[in-house]
């Protein structure tokens, strides 16, 4: 197409925050922009101008916190080694809790089963009284409590009862089995464990209470085990040690007022863990300034996030975007939580929610859009989405073909904004514009205060052709560090390495001529036939319009000298690979393509391995591939996927 798929009206652009910060920046630092959708001055400026934009960001959101006449930025030539606001003192949970009243603060569906409403009062008083249950427990600054939870209410008030106090917090979803918990939780030693009865997945009870006993029995650092009821009023935990129901806890801790722990900004508040497929987790320390004051400025300035919106993200509490969703609190948004399948009963459920709790901001993931337009489901026809303005995408590029479905089937007047980051950063790199245009297959913006470029080979930025991603300054959201990791030897070995003093994500990406960015995929994955390096994204774009194909996973294959591309395809129901098939796909790779992103194979799989947080693994199937043992299968969804790659005869010839 020539133009946009969509430009905010004027009215709409005026009304944004991202405009009235425009003026505060003037009022601040007199400087002036004279049009609000010259984006690309912004964000020159606010890389330019670190200090100013980061302390402009603190205003304009109203942190809560004790500034102390600190320096902004600390070290600021140095990655690793930046420090921003280093004399400011902050409580995380004070700042999502800044709203009190009878409104909600969350509404929770469980698939079909279970629908709540909690007020800001009643999640105030939980929260104060799981602080006073933990505190009683002897939990305090730098002590971690864990949680392996649904997305519920309760997970959100036990999170903010372990920031009130100064401890961290780290979770995962009761989906996980026994070993992929102790590699995470074994590593960090929690005092306190949270964890449900069980919880509903595809219509069905799953219980959580079994592995809980025979994973907690392998962490001797746990005091209290509090199980949260779910799918039963009142569970039996006799036979699990430790163990006490929560609302025994709350009743033995009534509300009272929360005295919030004043903590310095660079203290720990998340431990967040790397896919883990190559390994033992990586466990990935935040901090609380600069994950409070990273999420405000995306939520208020990428995302159009105002006080009374109603903020939904399909997410799993062992996902990044977990932590973002709730810090939408701090902005007195609304959360709406989801937990379950997005297809049970049908494919509609988000849509029933969003439409009859009126969400402002649906967030959900590529490959769900991807699924939505294979099984033919039209929103737009069956539902009343007036109320959503953003839709939000990521944990995988967003095809083009994804921003057609959109447009066409969910909502024409929204802005699609595109995102993409991780949980390296707890946040984005690049994301939305609500005060720009929205190109089809192209992610808006790099966020602001992100000093977002592509690198060629050579180490040098371009635009219109493909590098690798990195920022070229420090953010607030830059991990305070790896976990029982002297002298940050890991942490920085995994992103300074490979340009010293410059944070190296590994994506192969493309910055256009727009200021937007396409992603081709994890640069470990990006296939070199011949030397010439490809994104498997590209391939799967192609493959993945065919009705044919449901799915692909392409990985590059080590052959005579050289890396041939094999392409595994699962099929829709009923239809067998046969020649004409493979010519077909063949033929769309190298026509949508070039012929260098042709297969040299392409095989069928009844399945493909993906992590729990659903992205597709294709290092995992290059190891099997190649006879390499698969280090951390614990981390997979779905591990006994990968004996469908293993020892193919297709593949010795």
């Amino acid at each position: 197409m020539s133009g946009p798929m969509w430009t905010p009206s004027e009215a709409r652009a005026e009304a944004s925050n991202l405009t009235r910060f425009l003026a505060q920046v003037k009022a601040d630092w007199g400087v002036d922009f004279a049009d609000y959708a010259d984006y690309e001055a912004l964000h020159h400026w606010s890389v330019a101008e670190l200090e100013q934009f980061w302390s402009s960001v603190w205003r304009f959101c109203g942190v809560i916190g004790d500034l102390n006449a600190t320096p902004v930025l600390v070290d600021g030539d140095k990655m690793p080694g930046a420090q921003f606001f280093p004399e400011a003192r902050i409580n995380f949970a004070e700042n999502l809790l800044r709203r009190r009243g009878p409104g909600d603060a969350m509404v929770f569906w469980g698939e079909d089963q279970v629908k709540r409403r909690v007020s800001h009062d009643e999640l105030f008083d939980g929260v104060a009284g799981l602080a006073a249950a933990l505190k009683a427990l002897g939990v305090g600054p730098g002590d971690r409590v864990a949680g392996f939870m649904p997305n519920l209410p309760e997970t959100v008030m036990a999170t903010l009862a372990t920031a009130s106090l100064g401890a961290i917090w780290s979770s995962c979803s009761p989906d996980f089995g026994v070993q992929g918990v102790l590699d995470r939780f074994g590593q960090i030693e929690p005092k306190v464990l949270f964890c449900p009865d069980g919880y509903f997945y595809g219509g069905k009870r799953h219980d959580s209470l079994a592995r809980v006993a025979e994973f907690a029995a392998q962490l001797p650092s746990l005091l209290r085990v509090v199980v949260v009821p779910y799918t039963q009023d009142r569970p039996d935990v006799s036979a699990l040690d430790k163990a006490e129901l929560l609302p025994d806890v709350l009743a033995a801790h009534p509300a009272d007022d929360i005295a919030f722990e004043p903590m310095a900004f660079n203290a720990p508040l998340f431990i967040m863990y790397s896919s883990g497929t190559t390994g033992r987790p990586k466990c990935i320390v935040h901090g609380a300034g600069g994950t409070l004051l990273k999420h405000l400025e995306e939520h208020q300035l990428q995302c159009d996030v105002k006080p009374g919106d109603r903020v939904f993200y399909f997410t799993t509490c062992g996902w990044m975007m977990w932590n973002w969703l709730i810090s939408g609190l701090a902005s007195e948004a609304t959360l709406l939580l989801y937990d379950g399948s997005p297809f049970a009963p049908d494919g509609n459920i988000l849509f029933d929610f969003v439409a009859a709790e009126h969400g402002t901001l649906f967030g959900t993931s590529a490959k769900y859009i991807d699924a939505l337009g294979n099984a033919g489901i039209d929103p737009k026809a069956s539902h009343d989405l007036a109320s959503v303005r953003t839709l939000t995408s990521t944990g995988s590029p967003l095809m083009p073909e994804g921003f057609d479905y959109v447009y066409e089937h969910i909502k024409s007047d929204l802005c699609l904004s595109s995102i993409a980051g991780g949980t390296d950063i707890i946040g984005c790199f690049v994301g939305g514009n609500p005060n720009g245009p929205v190109w089809r297959g192209e992610i808006q913006a790099r966020c602001l205060g992100m000093a977002v470029e592509a690198y060629d080979e050579d180490g040098k930025p371009v635009r219109g052709e493909k590098g690798e991603l990195v920022c070229e300054k420090p953010f607030p959201s830059m991990p305070v560090g790896f976990w029982n990791d002297p002298e940050d030897a890991r942490y920085r070995a995994a992103y300074f390495e490979t340009y010293p003093n410059i944070w190296w994500h590994g994506d192969f990406v493309e910055l256009t001529e727009r200021g937007g960015m396409i992603i081709y995929g994890r640069s470990d994955a990006t296939l070199n036939p011949g030397g010439v390096r490809i994104g498997t994204a590209e391939i799967y774009r192609q493959v993945e319009q065919l009705d044919e194909v449901e799915e692909g996973i392409v990985v590059g294959q080590d052959w005579q000298g050289d890396v041939r591309v094999v392409l595994f395809v699962k099929l829709a129901a009923g239809v067998d690979l046969d020649e004409a098939l493979i010519d077909r796909i063949k033929r769309r790779i190298r026509e949508g393509c070039t012929p260098r992103h042709v297969p040299a194979r392409v095989l069928a799989v009844a399945d493909i391995p993906r992590t729990k947080s659903g992205k597709i693994v294709e290092l995992a199937v290059r190891d099997v591939i190649h006879g390499r043992a698969v280090k951390n299968k614990a981390a997979l969804a779905n591990p006994e996927a990968l004996a469908l790659y293993a020892g193919r005869a297709e593949l010795e010839s």
